[in-house]
C-alpha cells in the first residue's frame, strides 16, 4: 500500500473528512494520511482543561490542544516532519506559569493573535509542518459540553446529574446519558461545512464518544451538511468503553447512542476491531438499523493498551475508502 497517493493513474485520491478530537482524532489520522493526501480534520473545540483551558480562560481563544494533535498526526514522515511533530506536542517543565504549557499550542494562538482568523492561523501551521493535509475547527466560536449524567450518588442511580464542562464529562463516576453546547445551536466553521459538502468519506471515531464525536452532530449547520452530505459516512468504533463516559458500552451501543443524538443520520460503513465484537448479530443489527454494512478487521497494536495500530487502521480505511474516485 502506497503511503503517498498521488492520483497519477488519472484517479484523483478520495476526499476524506475525519471528526473526532484528541488521542483517537490522532490514530485516525495518523491512519488516513497513509490512504489519501485530501484528508481535512474537523475538531471539537470545547477542551476546558490543561494548557488549553488556561489559554481559552485567560485570551478568549478557541482551545489549541485537540487542533494540535490533529496537526501533528498530519506531519509528514520525514525527518522534518517529526521534528516538527516533537516539537509541536513538547511541553514546559518548570516551577512557573509556562509549566504543562504544549508548544504548539501558544504557536497556535500566537499566529491567531496575529492574524485574526483562526482557520488561516491553522493553515499556516500546517503550511510550516508540511502538514498531509487541513485541521479546521467544527465552530467559530469555543463551546462548553453540558451532559446528562446518572449514577453520580451511589444511593440514586437512575438520578441525572448536569455536569458541566468537557473534562468533569471526561472525569464523570456515573455514566454519561446524553450531551448538549453552550452556547446553544452554535455557528459552524463555514469551511468545515464545506469540507463536508465536498467529501467523498466522511469518517466519526474513535475517540470519546460524548465529548470528542457527538458534539460535531449538536451544531445545527455543521449536523446539517453531515446529514445531506452525499459523502459516504464511516463510524470507526472504539477499543474499549471509557469509565464514566461509556462505562458498560457494548459495540452497539455506541450506535444507538450516535441514533439518539442525530436520528436523521445515515450511516454506510460502520467498522469495529474483531476482539471487541462478542456479539455479531447485535452489531450488525444496529449497523442495518442506520442504513450501514458491517466490517471486522484487526486493528489493534495488541499491546496491552487500548489503542489503534496505524498501519491496520490504515489499511482497513484503504479497503474501504481507497477506492473512491468521487
Amino acid at each position: 500500500m502506497s503511503t503517498e497517493p498521488d492520483g497519477d493513474d488519472g484517479q484523483r485520491p478520495p476526499r476524506v473528512v475525519a471528526l473526532g478530537g484528541g488521542h483517537g482524532l490522532h490514530a485516525s489520522l495518523s491512519a488516513l494520511r497513509r490512504v489519501t493526501t485530501d484528508v481535512t480534520a474537523v475538531v471539537t473545540v470545547a477542551d476546558d482543561g490543561g494548557s488549553s483551558g488556561r489559554l481559552r480562560e485567560e485570551l478568549g481563544v478557541l482551545p489549541p490542544g485537540d487542533l494540535r494533535m490533529a496537526l501533528a498526526a498530519l506531519c509528514g514522515d520525514d525527518e522534518w516532519g517529526h521534528t516538527w511533530s516533537q516539537v509541536l506536542q513538547h511541553r514546559f517543565r518548570s516551577e512557573g506559569d509556562l509549566h504543562g504549557h504544549a508548544v504548539g499550542n501558544l504557536l497556535i494562538v500566537a499566529l491567531w493573535e496575529l492574524l485574526g482568523d483562526s482557520v488561516a492561523g491553522l493553515d499556516w501551521v500546517g503550511q510550516l509542518l508540511g502538514a498531509h493535509g487541513r485541521v479546521l475547527p467544527m465552530s467559530s466560536v469555543p463551546l462548553e459540553i453540558v451532559a446528562e449524567v446518572a449514577g453520580v450518588d451511589p444511593t440514586c442511580p437512575e438520578r441525572l446529574v448536569t455536569v458541566r464542562g468537557q473534562v468533569a464529562c471526561a472525569g464523570t463516576s456515573g455514566r454519561v446519558r446524553s450531551i448538549s453546547l453552550v452556547p446553544p445551536e452554535p455557528p459552524a466553521s463555514t469551511q468545515a461545512v464545506k469540507a463536508v459538502r465536498e467529501a467523498d468519506w466522511v469518517v466519526f471515531g474513535p475517540g470519546s464518544w460524548f465529548t470528542s464525536v457527538l458534539p460535531h452532530l449538536l451544531v445545527p449547520d455543521l449536523a446539517h451538511a453531515l446529514i445531506t452530505t452525499r459523502a459516504h459516512r464511516l463510524v470507526t468504533l472504539n477499543l474499549s468503553p471509557q469509565r464514566g463516559e461509556t462505562d458498560g458500552f457494548r459495540p452497539e451501543t455506541y450506535l444507538e447512542v450516535l441514533h439518539e443524538h442525530a436520528p436523521k443520520l445515515g450511516v454506510d460503513v460502520v467498522l469495529a476491531d474483531e476482539g471487541t465484537v462478542d456479539d455479531p448479530a447485535a452489531l450488525m443489527e444496529a449497523t442495518r438499523e442506520l442504513g450501514g454494512v458491517l466490517e471486522v478487521d484487526d486493528l489493534s497494536r495488541h499491546d496491552g493498551t487500548p489503542r489503534h495500530d496505524p498501519d491496520r487502521l490504515a489499511a482497513a480505511f484503504e479497503r474501504i475508502v481507497g477506492g473512491t474516485d468521487g
